[in-house]
């Protein structure tokens, strides 16, 4: 694994503490697939996990993956054990809906919630999501809301959200949350020579209202390309 310490550290710095009883949002985000952005989430909520009080919430918005999870229970010695799961909603809100509903043995419908499970990592105050496959029937389907109180909820219960979203090429999940976030970093590949991608991620993210904070050149061995440095704030 590449240590990302230091580079997550300035992050943290750069987008300023938790202030009072609210928790900070942000999300990660590529233009393209294979760009390392689950990397940098994963990298980021465990660094800034080191120092949390409340806590630190790693979300992943690309529900069927569960990559996030999977990565983390397989390198115990990086994160640390992961404990037995419970409800991912402090309130029992969600920021996506399961359609058509069903109804459990007492007749009630399923609440949503009730698919996202969250597990402790480690000793640290550090929480991953997984979506439960195993609990949707057939010909149910899950969408991302596009407001939620869930993330308000989410902000009294943390320090930090950390949201770790599909490539944008692939999905538009992140434009779903983009308004919620405190803000929306961008992640590119240092190889990438051209800056189309990225600039169509951020003029999108910002139609939808998102704040975009910046950018992280993940596996950066060479001076930023100077079209990528140019989105830089």
């Amino acid at each position: 694994m590449v240590d990302l310490s230091d580079e997550m550290f300035d992050l943290a710095r750069a987008l300023g503490p938790a202030t009072g009883d609210s928790a900070r949002l942000v999300q990660f985000v590529s233009g393209e697939s294979g760009e390392g952005t689950s990397t940098c989430a994963r990298e980021f909520a465990r660094v800034v996990a080191e120092r949390a009080v409340k806590g630190v919430w790693l979300i992943e918005l690309d529900l069927m993956r569960g990559d996030q999870y999977a990565a983390i229970s397989e390198d115990p010695e990086t994160y640390g054990f992961v404990g037995a799961a419970v409800r991912a909603s402090p309130d029992g809100g969600s920021f996506f809906s399961v359609t058509p509903e069903v109804r459990g043995l007492d007749g009630r419908p399923w609440a949503a919630s009730r698919y996202l499970a969250a597990y402790p990592v480690g000793g640290r105050r550090f929480w991953v999501t997984r979506f439960r496959q195993e609990a949707l029937r057939s010909g149910q389907a899950v969408s991302i809301l596009g407001k939620s109180p869930y993330w308000n909820a989410m902000r009294r219960h943390a320090d930090w959200v950390v949201v770790d979203a599909p490539a944008y090429a692939r999905s538009k999940a992140c434009l779903a949350v983009a308004s919620e976030m405190d803000a929306n970093v961008l992640v590119v590949a240092a190889d990438r020579r051209d800056a189309v991608a990225p600039q169509a991620l951020k003029g999108a993210i910002e139609r939808a209202g998102g704040f975009c904070a910046g950018m992280v050149l993940n596996r950066a061995a060479e001076e930023a390309p100077r079209m990528l440095k140019a989105l830089l704030p």
